[in-house]
């Protein structure tokens, strides 16, 4: 039975893998420990359907003393079930920030968020990590991180996000090199272009289905998968034309 960490679980993707995860059997998943920086009536009416699964934990990704608090609470309730440790931790939670780079006043902001804040929830709760079987950590990038396919991207407006979402990749392969000894299986996992809300309800697939394959790809990628970046796979969009494709296979740095 696993213990999951999901940052920014008050909405799309965040809150979505919660609600999958505390749908599973008992015998997959024992807690999860879903943050966010406030609980919002989504998260609670999770909380209150699953109250000894689904666990509120406060976490602002990027503040520092709100990431410091939150691991000795994660540790007491560990604790108190009698569990060794966290299993996988999913750093799931950004921001897009500036469209072009001609506005990029707020990068060092967006930065913070998406790339040091991954790095800082790795490393402060690392300690809890190296007791838990699993040992992964699933970093949630985008396919438009890829410096490879840029060409195919130019014209998609999120210029901060790219550049971002790039340093997560290298910052999962960084880890990965060197946790690799202790058993780690630390991968950037594109989740695929989701509808997540009004603004893109015009996305490539339902928010379910993009996070169905992530929990599936963090089930099933053991050691083999570490410092990988792996992409969703979805029948029918292996070749499908347009920017994205959903093979199910390596995406190009």
């Amino acid at each position: 039975m696993a213990t999951y960490l999901v940052t920014g679980s008050a909405r799309g993707i965040g809150h979505e893998l919660v609600q999958q995860l505390a749908a599973k059997p008992d015998t997959e998943i024992n807690t999860i420990f879903a943050t966010s920086r406030a609980e919002n009536a989504r998260l609670k009416a999770l909380t209150e359907q699953y109250p000894s699964r689904v666990i509120f934990v406060q976490l602002t990704v990027g503040d520092e003393s709100s990431m410091r608090n939150a691991v000795p609470i994660v540790e007491t309730v560990l604790k108190v079930k009698g569990l060794k440790g966290l299993d996988v931790l999913i750093n799931n939670a950004g921001v897009v920030g500036s469209a072009y780079a001609s506005e990029m006043a707020d990068l060092d902001e967006i930065f913070h968020v998406n790339v040091t804040g991954p790095h800082r929830m790795i490393q402060l709760f690392l300690p809890l990590l190296r007791k838990g079987n699993e040992k992964k950590v699933i970093n949630i990038s985008s396919s438009v991180g890829s410096i490879t396919r840029q060409p195919r991207y130019k014209d998609f407006p999120a210029a901060a996000y790219k550049i971002t979402k790039a340093a997560l990749n290298m910052l999962t392969v960084v880890w990965a090199q060197e946790l690799a000894k202790e058993g780690f299986t630390v991968i950037s996992q594109n989740p695929g272009w989701l509808q997540t809300d009004e603004a893109n309800a015009h996305a490539d697939l339902p928010v379910a289905t993009g996070v169905g394959q992530i929990l599936e790809i963090a089930r099933k990628t053991g050691q083999e998968g570490n410092g990988r970046f792996l992409n969703i796979h979805v029948p029918g969009w292996e070749k499908k034309p347009g920017l994205h494709q959903y093979d199910g296979k390596d995406l190009p740095w």
